[in-house]
């Protein structure tokens, strides 16, 4: 009966240090680095996994992980329940621990795409299209059928999307890059818009984007911004046409093979500032930043005519003869 006692003692105590090793290995391989001979692995969580096919999928990705063993990290922690699906980036030096933590925390391997000031939307359009780590779900959809889809109030894209470099997750829908430029958009012109100058001859923010976008256009000069805004706000307050040729171009649409002619002016088109007055019925670019300021902040003067002087810079004038007298020496 002793003998069997002190047996059962000892196998008790082989148990505990086995459990006290095993634990000890275990805990020491949750912090240590999961190597691997491909360095760097992109992987993807598809929609709905659960931790136990997540092991699966981060295996199949080439990442050599214990699956037991991560399965019972996650479910030790009590994290089994919370991964999140997406493209996350795999480093040779993560530890199991590490590894989880992106999955639960969401920590998705990003990407970026650049959006230009001065590009069309259907510039834009292209690039999102184009893009190899975009979902594509919008690109079947007509321009009024995307503003739908990103919940916009607006029905034409133009100039409603803001010019800037945007990074997300890898493998994000189409969807979520428009609406985080379109915000972006909606949010920089309302904050231009609450710092607006006075008298200005706009009814609504969206005909301040109108003109910042013509402003866009109309030179690539920041410091000349606030003068061609200052031309186009005085024509606009006493009736000029604005004849701006940017407009009549965007009206002519794939029709405008790189030279404006004669003829071009004098055809009629809801974009024609030469032969209708006021301003264009929408945008006719990305305007970006500098631009929405000059339009809601011009520089105070009394020019109405400007013209290129040939060095990327353009001569303001007053008045119409002096105005000739600009394009005589500079043009002509």
């Amino acid at each position: 009966m002793a003998f069997l006692k002190k047996l059962l003692l000892w196998v008790i105590v082989l148990f505990l240090c086995l459990g006290a090793a095993a634990s000890w290995a275990f805990y020491r391989w949750i912090d240590t680095p999961i190597l691997n001979e491909k360095g760097s692995i992109e992987f993807t969580i598809k929609s709905g996994s659960n931790i136990r096919s997540a092991t699966r999928q981060l295996n199949a990705a080439g990442i050599p992980i214990q699956p037991y063993l991560f399965e019972l990290l996650a479910r030790v922690q009590g994290k089994a329940g919370n991964l999140k699906a997406g493209s996350f980036e795999f480093s040779s030096t993560d530890t199991p621990r590490e590894l989880l933590q992106k999955l639960v925390e969401g920590k998705f391997s990003l990407t970026s795409l650049g959006i230009i000031e001065g590009w069309s939307f259907k510039q834009m359009r292209n690039a999102i299209n184009a893009h190899p780590q975009i979902r594509h779900d919008t690109i079947t959809m007509s321009d009024r059928e995307l503003m739908k889809a990103i919940g916009s109030e607006f029905e034409h894209p133009e100039g409603l999307f803001f010019p800037d470099t945007y990074r997300f997750a890898k493998n994000s829908s189409d969807v979520q890059v428009y609406q985080l430029a379109h915000q972006a958009m909606l949010t920089r012109l309302d904050e231009v818009w609450k710092r607006r100058a006075e008298n200005l001859p706009y009814k609504t923010p969206y005909q301040a984007l109108v003109m910042a976008s013509i402003v866009e256009k109309e030179t690539g000069q920041a410091s000349e911004r606030g003068m061609i805004a200052s031309v186009f706000v005085n024509r606009l307050r006493v009736g000029m046409l604005l004849q701006t040729d940017p407009t009549v171009i965007y009206g002519m649409g794939d029709q405008f093979k790189g030279n404006i002619r004669k003829r071009d002016l004098t055809t009629d088109t809801p974009y024609n500032t030469y032969t209708r007055t006021g301003l264009p019925p929408t945008p006719i670019a990305l305007p970006g930043l500098d631009s929405l300021k000059a339009a809601l902040n011009p520089e105070p003067s009394n020019a109405y005519y400007f013209v290129a002087r040939g060095n990327g810079t353009s001569q303001f004038s007053e008045n119409l003869s002096d105005h000739n007298k600009a394009v005589n020496k500079y043009q002509r």
